[in-house]
């Protein structure tokens, strides 16, 4: 959340208006439609012939000796062990998934479009979770997307999928603001606004992923109020991108054609028509190739009616999106390789399925776990849906990896319990060692929260042992608003630390944790884009001190690391709860060659707080008189 943004008067010198952070609104109930997958009639012949074909080679199978598939047809066989739970090529996806069928009409679409929005528009930290799934075909509907929701297509194509209306974001629930239009997703499917844009004004804690618009994008709301966002990638939009008010946004392996906007920190990655560097003026970091990249796993439905979800594969030095001319390269994996769950499940039940090597798809629900899902086998995948929801209990961590390739974990939003655990999810054991560069482990749309949901606390957010390991679009939240919040409340001191060589970060953001805020002990490590802002409420100086030194770094490159690159980071301060609070640097590295941070800023949010410097103590003050600095390159 942020507590100050831009107007549009000015596209390059925006002016910033100060404001108190807003609580969010109570949520409005209503009576929700859902179409449980069970009650959704299968494709009929006509359907299935336009539906999307499975791989070449791809087989489907019921039984517990599952085969999965390649995308150039070579054959995965994985026997599961007795007594693991049951699975299906078939599943119920539990109360809370929604599955369109282009054989059901337009009016009851989007009666249960509108239904589900309008219990989601304003329930920012409420408990119900949507995904909202499209089999393949053409739908004549406009979706308006709220919290806790997420919309996709079951294509293997994202042309699979043609909606006709809209896919819209915006920010009417909060007087036109969109800077607290977090915990949303859009994946998988083409759209055609009807008024030749599309309007996606969202936060952090959202993505869109592999859409392909027959139009522009609009990235801020309506009425171009704020908004501080956000992330693109495997996307194609055949207009122009207009990034408005938004104050940071991370674009990666898109195509479009053209874009417009900038304000703070611009980041694109493998975007083949993007802007040209030139931060600062304006702030565009452009890299043109994205140097390691492992896409986010989808569901899809084939023509039969079996489900299977797709894995894309590891690839380097790429440029544009993955999906433009036919399947990209991957897995395609039966749905019975997967436990689905269900909403009561426990960790015990998910934890069985995984022992015994199943993968798991957690559909949409808030779980509270009595123990750490262990993902302890190579390649295993624990893939979210409509933003489905861990809390863990008891001060245990959600999720842990073994030291083994290719492990997945995406689409989650994970909530510290009430009993401080040390870590949330951990990507390997501590002193993991192996080098997993050929097959790499990867995080993608998962957002931590401590507090604001619900009272909760943990000494760390993520810690990445693993070597290799690619984040891709993370937030990392100690929370500024909601429930339990408070200094000494939801108490958490750092929110990534990466301890694995040749760690790379896409889409990072990481806000208001209590101590230093990401702390990269490995070699080797890249961040392509970081958004951070300062705790917003120490009490006094004394209480927010790192020994001497006032305050502690955003972003911290340990003593001793001999090679990490950063390209468009940016921190924030706003001190409101004590104006007079000084930061003495944003960002701290060891000054030495293989070093070094690309196009950094620091912002001191309605001049409320001073960060002294940009980096140890290279770069100017910003607090009530400079609000704004820039600094190219560090060394």
């Amino acid at each position: 959340m942020h507590a100050m943004s831009t107007e549009r008067a000015r596209p390059l010198d925006r002016l910033l208006h100060p404001r108190a952070p807003r609580r969010p609104r109570l949520a409005v109930w209503t009576a929700l439609l859902v179409v449980p997958a069970a009650m959704i009639a299968p494709l009929t012949a006509a359907q299935a012939a336009e539906a999307t074909h499975v791989p070449a080679g791809a087989s489907t199978v019921s039984s517990k000796a599952a085969t999965s598939s390649d995308a150039d047809g070579g054959q995965v066989h994985r026997t599961f062990a007795a007594g693991a739970p049951a699975t299906s090529n078939t599943p119920d996806f539990g109360p809370n998934v929604t599955i369109f069928d282009p054989s059901m009409s337009s009016s009851d679409i989007q009666s249960t479009l509108d239904s589900v929005f309008n219990t989601q528009q304003s329930n920012q930290f409420g408990t119900q979770r949507n995904a909202l799934l499209f089999k393949p075909g053409t739908y004549n509907v406009s979706a308006n997307i709220g919290f806790n929701t997420q919309i996709a297509g079951l294509g293997l194509s994202p042309d699979d999928v043609q909606i006709n209306g809209g896919v819209t974001s915006d920010a009417q629930w909060n007087g036109g603001n969109a800077t607290e239009n977090f915990w949303r997703e859009a994946e998988n499917f083409a759209v055609t606004p009807s008024s030749g844009t599309d309007t996606w004004a969202v936060s952090q804690g959202a993505s869109m992923r592999r859409v392909d618009v027959n139009g522009s994008l609009k990235l801020d709301p309506t009425n171009d109020g704020w908004s501080s966002g956000g992330f693109l990638s495997d996307s194609r939009i055949s207009g122009t991108v207009s990034s408005g008010s938004q104050q940071q946004w991370m674009s990666r392996n898109d195509n479009w054609g053209g874009w417009t906007g900038s304000n703070w920190n611009m980041v694109f990655v493998g975007d083949p028509n993007a802007p040209a560097q030139s931060f600062p003026t304006p702030p565009y970091t452009t890299v043109g190739q994205t140097p390691v990249q492992r896409e986010k796993p989808f569901p899809y439905i084939d023509s039969s009616g079996d489900y299977h979800v797709f894995v894309p594969a590891t690839q380097t030095n790429t440029s544009g999106a993955t999906w433009l001319n036919g399947t990209a390269a991957g897995t395609s994996l039966p749905m019975s390789d997967f436990y689905v769950t269900q909403p009561t499940d426990t960790a015990e039940t998910m934890n069985a399925a995984l022992a015994a090597g199943e993968n798991l798809l957690i559909t949409p629900g808030v779980y509270h776990l009595d123990q750490t899902l262990k993902a302890t086998s190579a390649n295993q995948i624990i893939l979210g849906m409509g933003m489905a929801t861990l809390v863990p209990d008891n001060g245990v961590t959600a999720i842990s990896t073994g030291d083994v390739d290719g492990v997945q974990v995406a689409g989650l939003i994970v909530d510290a319990g009430s009993t401080k655990s040390t870590d949330l999810i951990d990507m390997g054991p501590s002193g993991a060692s192996a080098d997993h560069s050929s097959d790499p482990q990867s995080i993608e749309d998962v957002y931590f929260r401590v507090g604001g949901a619900t009272a909760g606390s943990t000494t760390n957010a993520l810690v990445v042992n693993a070597n290799d390991t690619i984040g891709d679009n993370l937030w990392i939240w100690r929370a500024d608003h909601g429930n339990g919040v408070g200094w000494t409340s939801n108490t958490a001191d750092t929110g990534l630390i990466v301890n694995g060589a040749d760690v790379t970060m896409y889409g990072l953001a990481v806000e208001h944790f209590q101590k230093t805020e990401v702390l990269w002990n490995g070699n080797g490590g890249k961040t392509y884009f970081f958004q951070n802002e300062n705790p917003y409420d120490p009490p006094d100086q004394a209480s927010w001190m790192d020994g001497s030194t006032d305050g502690y770094p955003a972003y911290e490159v340990a003593a001793g690391v001999t090679s990490h690159q950063a390209y468009g980071v940016g921190s924030y301060c706003y001190f409101n709860v004590n104006p007079a609070i000084v930061n003495d640097h944003a960002f701290q590295a060891p000054a030495v060659s293989g070093v070094q941070f690309h196009d950094l800023t620091t912002v001191s949010l309605g001049g409320v707080g001073t960060i002294s410097h940009v980096i140890n103590e290279t770069g100017d003050a910003v607090n009530s008189t400079t609000q704004n600095v820039y600094l190219p390159s560090f060394p």
